[in-house]
Formats: C-alpha cells, sequence, structure tokens
C-alpha cells in the first residue's frame, strides 16, 4: 500500500477553502450593494416639500414675496374740452375711488388739473364739482389738495387726476432676466420671472392688506339674527308627515 502524498493534499485544501471564501465574500458584497442602493431610494420617496418638488429646488414665493408697503392710487377722470358738468357715471366712478380711500388712508387727497391743454377750462369748471362728490362721499374737506400739471396743446384731452398714498400689498416688478434661461435647462430649476405676474395679481386682489398681518377681531354678535335662526332651526322640528310608531 502506497502512502499519501500529504503534500498534495494539504496543498489542494487550502485552494478550496479560500475559493469559498471569495464566493462567501462576493455574495456578501453584492448584498451590501443591494441594500445600499434600497437604502438611498426609501431616502428619496421619504422626503417631503410641500413648496417644491424634488426637480424644482427653487420657490417663486420665496423669489416674488407678497409684501406691505407705501404705494400711491391713483384715477384719471376724463374730462372732454366742451364740458361743464360731471357725467353721472363719471361722478359714481368718483364715489367709489373715495369709498376706497375711506377704508385704505386717512392721508392727503390730492386733485391734479391740467394746464395748457385744450380742456384745461372745462377742467377748472368741474374742479368744484369734484370736491363736492368727494366730500358728499366721506373725504375730508381739509384733506383735499389741488395741484397743476402741465399738459401739451395737442393729443388727447388731458384727465384730471385723483390719488392718495396708502399701504398696498404688492410685490417687486416683473420682467427682471438676470441670468440666461438656457443655464437653468440642466438643473431643471423654473427661470427668476416665473410666478411674478401670478404674485403680482393676487397681491392687487386682496381687498385689505392688513388681513396679511393676522386674523381681524370677531363682530359682535347680532341677538336679532341668532334669535331668528334658533327660531327657523326650531321650526323644522314639526313634521305633517305620518308618525311610524315601533312596537
Amino acid at each position: 500500500m502506497q502512502p499519501r502524498n500529504s503534500f498534495n493534499e494539504s496543498s489542494e485544501r487550502p485552494s478550496a477553502m479560500r475559493h469559498s471564501t471569495s464566493a462567501v465574500s462576493a455574495r456578501h458584497l453584492r448584498r451590501a450593494a443591494i441594500l445600499v442602493v434600497a437604502a438611498g431610494l426609501l431616502a428619496g420617496c421619504g422626503t417631503k416639500d410641500n413648496l417644491a418638488t424634488g426637480s424644482i429646488p427653487d420657490d417663486y414665493r420665496t423669489r416674488h414675496p407678497i409684501v406691505l408697503a407705501e404705494g400711491e392710487r391713483a384715477i384719471d377722470i376724463p374730462v372732454a374740452s366742451g364740458d361743464r358738468r360731471l357725467t353721472q357715471g363719471t361722478r359714481d366712478v368718483i364715489s367709489g375711488f373715495a369709498a376706497e380711500y375711506r377704508n385704505s388712508s386717512t392721508g392727503v387727497f390730492q386733485i391734479m388739473l391740467p394746464r395748457g391743454s385744450a380742456n384745461s377750462h372745462a377742467a377748472q369748471a368741474v374742479r368744484k364739482e369734484i370736491r363736492g362728490v368727494l366730500v358728499a362721499a366721506g373725504v375730508p374737506a381739509k384733506r383735499l389738495i389741488e395741484a397743476g400739471y402741465e399738459a401739451g396743446q395737442t393729443g388727447d384731452a388731458a384727465p384730471v387726476r385723483l390719488s392718495y398714498v396708502a399701504i398696498m400689498a404688492q410685490t417687486g416688478p416683473c420682467g427682471e432676466w438676470p441670468e440666461d434661461v438656457a443655464l437653468n435647462t440642466m438643473q431643471n430649476r423654473n427661470y427668476y420671472n416665473f410666478g411674478c405676474a401670478s404674485q403680482s395679481n393676487l397681491a392687487a386682489q386682496i381687498s385689505n392688506p392688513t388681513d396679511l398681518l393676522g386674523p381681524r377681531q370677531m363682530s359682535p354678535i347680532d341677538a336679532e339674527q341668532r334669535g331668528q335662526v334658533i327660531k327657523d332651526w326650531r321650526g323644522t322640528e314639526k313634521s305633517d308627515g305620518p308618525v311610524i310608531i315601533f312596537n
């Protein structure tokens, strides 16, 4: 019987063990890589942003915020060269503008009359009537200030401008392009002017700018209206339908 070659046997065992260990290590590496990728995907899905999606990191409400600032409100009243008094429609427009003044300002109210235009004499003729409409609508007479401005002889009839300064909800000017739009294509970001017009329109629709500061105080309870509501509610309990009795 020939003796076993211990040298060959011992040299084959480590080779097999190394092969088995390498296979186990490769499987562990693949599993670890899969776990890392899955964790990254879950982390991306778990991030929620109510202001912007993950592909658009910027927000137009941050670039174009609505703020409260001092601004001028003005309206132009057309006056023809042959007019000697205001029409009823013009009087209604002036009264509506005066109502806005009472709700938003307590400062001076300016009346600007044209000088040097074809209708300058007509504007002077209706000046007292404009003051009368404003005072009747609630504008204090001591806060009315008259001023003139130079108007050309040719062209359209120069209007009478009514204006006052008040706190308004507004945004910055739109139409600004500080950078090339093509530079944002790789990052999938909206351009700088995006959303400016929407913010400006929203600010113009706010009737009372102080509503942006906080809620208003609750108005007093109308006892008569409350009693009528309770009375109507109690009247709904009565029914002329058949009565169903359950045994």
